[in-house]
């Protein structure tokens, strides 16, 4: 029986040429990928609407068994999607996780991991919540919640699921991020801070994770017309309104658009993004890169993934960490 370590996988790939360690995913432009996802077990955060859960039921259609997780139950998203899995006959199983609380992030993990009898095969970060406006006008509720909910709450759920993912040395861990993980809009309070901060540490981990078997991708949405509209305005308005009049005169114009934010003109179809992480799960252990951006529309991170890339692999290529850099990055 062959090897078919990341290592091995990767000398083949090397034999007929470097592939790139960044892919992209525009609408349109690609033939959908539908790999048989049969007896393939995923845990997804943020199951109650936008990403995760057409993430939810695009795995499930494909074989997989889908432990879709959401704060907060019962409540009627978890409702509905279980009575959509008895509709079509799918493996979706509904678990309380709010990304924020140790143990609910433990408890559920857990509780997947012993129905299993084993580790999770595929972790999709998603959950996570955007508040706007300037920086200075950001609190320390605010900014705690961001990173507590964008940063840690990944932090928890890949920390929660490697022993396991590590025990069978197999595993693909999926980081949502965003195009403003690479670029910066001005006014977007942290975001971009926070989606900076998963971009660098899912990074570190797909080099990390080599030797281990377990790939890791990053995947770039551009806007997307989704509920974290709504979620950011109501987050954004509350900000406002408990915030001191010291910090909000600089920025008038912009104070009196926070929490107005309208995501309904935007066509994108958000089924964009789990095709994506389909397509990466198509590929085999060992090539599956570690970005991704998605978008119907510009994509004005690639250059800079393109530098990030080749600047990783020209400054530790030739190190002692060489091997990792170059696994990750196809080299």
């Amino acid at each position: 029986m062959p090897d078919l370590t990341r290592r091995t996988l990767l000398a083949g790939a090397a034999a007929t040429g470097a592939l790139a360690s960044t892919a992209s995913f525009a609408q349109g432009d690609m033939v959908e990928a539908t790999p048989d996802l049969t007896g393939k077990a995923i845990l997804i955060t943020g199951t109650s609407s936008g990403f995760g859960r057409l993430a939810s039921e695009h795995f499930a259609r494909m074989g997989a068994t889908v432990y879709a997780t959401m704060r907060n139950t019962p409540r009627p998203e978890a409702e509905e999607l279980q009575q959509l899995a008895s509709d079509e006959s799918l493996d979706i199983r509904v678990l309380r996780l709010d990304v924020l609380l140790d143990n609910e992030v433990q408890e559920a993990v857990a509780t997947a991991e012993r129905e299993l009898g084993r580790g999770l095969d595929v972790l999709v970060n998603n959950a996570g919540i955007g508040i706007t406006g300037p920086v200075e006008v950001q609190d320390m509720e605010a900014t705690q919640l961001a990173f507590d909910t964008n940063v840690l709450g990944y932090h928890r759920l890949a920390r929660a699921v490697l022993p396991g993912m590590r025990a069978r040395k197999q595993g693909h861990i999926f980081a949502v991020s965003s195009q403003l993980g690479r670029v910066i809009i001005p006014y977007s309070g942290h975001y971009s801070a926070t989606k900076f901060a998963v971009e660098a540490m899912f990074e570190q981990l797909a080099y990390e994770l080599v030797p281990h078997n377990i790939g890791v991708t990053v995947i770039e949405p551009g806007g997307y017309p989704t509920e974290v509209w709504v979620n950011r305005n109501r987050y954004s308005q509350d900000l406002k309104a408990r915030a001191a009049e010291t910090h909000l005169d600089g920025y008038p114009q912009v104070v009196e658009r926070m929490g107005e934010e309208d995501g309904s003109g935007r066509s994108a179809d958000p089924m964009d993004v789990p095709r994506a992480m389909a397509k990466v799960l198509a590929m085999a252990p060992g090539t599956r890169p570690v970005r991704m951006p998605v978008s119907n529309g510009n994509i004005p991170q690639t250059a800079i993934n393109d530098i990030s890339a080749k600047t990783q692999v020209g400054w530790l290529g030739e190190s002692g960490y060489g091997p990792l850099i170059k696994a990750v990055h196809n080299v």
